[in-house]
């Protein structure tokens, strides 16, 4: 299961539902949300988004969650 999937899971969300509303189908969600090396996209991102009325962002910070900067030293300028 990834990040996506236990989000939509958590929100209680059906997959047929979001297909219909984004256009996304439903083949192409089943692997958003069960194949980890399945990237998903900005566009689709939003489409989610915007079909279970959350911010966009909010998608983004589950899903994303694991990223993080790179510490780096301090750059003399």
């Amino acid at each position: 299961m990834t990040p996506l999937g236990e989000y939509l899971i958590q929100k209680s969300v059906k997959k047929a539902d979001v297909s219909r509303k984004t256009g996304i189908s439903t083949s192409r969600l089943t692997e958003l949300t069960r194949n980890e090396k399945t990237k998903l996209k900005a566009e689709e991102a939003y489409l989610i988004a915007l079909a279970i009325d959350v911010e966009p962002g909010e998608i983004l910070e589950k899903v994303f969650a694991n990223l993080k900067l790179k510490k780096v030293k301090n750059e003399k300028r």
